[in-house]
């Protein structure tokens, strides 16, 4: 059996605050396997996104371990082994597209050839050739985060790192973008950790759901997607979905997160 991606064992994070300390996570254990999509979902404040800052080394667990492709978080950072896709774009206005996507491959001192070829690939892999020479301010919110995804691809990391990305976009463009997230998945076959608030987001993208509870954080249950690979919007309305996401909506309520 393949070695975990992320490995997590007893985590705990707490914040001194002014006010006395914040509990943000207790006791989170969890692996994720290679090629998996894993959904974080729970409420606001529960400790999701702190999940995902942890295993990116932008957070410091205080007790507890973990491990991302057998390394520490700061040596899995500093070995450039995962992309990080933020809730807002965060494009940089006076750059084009093309040269948002470059960034970091600039930054790592990639060739200029090399690394427009690369950043082009990731553009078309998105579905976004033929506004390389625009600018983040000519594109919809839609294309702006698409443009970030190929952004945290172009590097081509092992781990794809997803902060609810699609949360402020339109139901519309958010199903939209789900089915081409999908297809970039099953294209690529990286290991990707999503967070979202959404049931219905979670059921449809992931192999996995971790089901967290309100503050602190805590692993209430982690329910099996077992959906296939070939996942049209119209899954939605078959008993299968409609039975994992009601499996999951129990598990919010035995945390005590869920208002009907």
């Amino acid at each position: 059996m393949a070695e975990p991606v992320i490995s997590a064992r007893k985590l705990s994070l707490d914040f001194p605050t002014q006010d006395g300390t914040v509990h943000a996570l207790s006791d989170v254990t969890l692996d994720v396997a290679p090629g998996e999509f894993v959904s974080l979902i729970g409420p606001s404040g529960c400790g999701k996104t702190t999940l995902l800052r942890v295993i990116a080394d932008l957070e410091r667990a205080t007790a507890g371990s973990i491990s991302v492709n057998g390394r520490t978080p700061e040596q899995a950072r500093l070995a450039r082994d995962y992309g990080y896709v933020f809730q807002a774009p965060a494009l940089y206005p006076w750059r084009t597209i093309l040269g948002n996507v470059m960034l970091p491959l600039e930054i790592m001192g990639v060739a200029r050839a090399e690394r427009e070829a690369r950043a082009r690939a990731q553009l078309a892999l998105v579905n976004l050739s033929g506004f390389e020479r625009r600018f983040p301010w000519q594109l919809s919110g839609g294309m702006q985060q698409r443009a970030s995804i190929a952004r945290a691809l172009a590097f081509e990391p092992k781990l794809l790192l997803m902060d609810e990305p699609f949360g402020a976009l339109d139901e519309i463009v958010r199903d939209h973008l789900n089915e081409q997230l999908l297809k970039l998945w099953a294209a690529t076959r990286k290991t990707v950790v999503f967070v979202t608030h959404s049931i219905p987001e979670a059921v449809f993208l992931s192999t996995r759901i971790v089901v967290m509870s309100p503050r602190p954080g805590r692993i209430t249950d982690i329910v099996e997607c077992d959906l296939g690979p070939d996942r049209p919007l119209e899954i939605r309305e078959t008993a299968a979905f409609l039975r994992i996401a009601q499996r999951v909506r129990e598990g919010l309520r035995a945390g005590h997160s869920y208002d009907v």
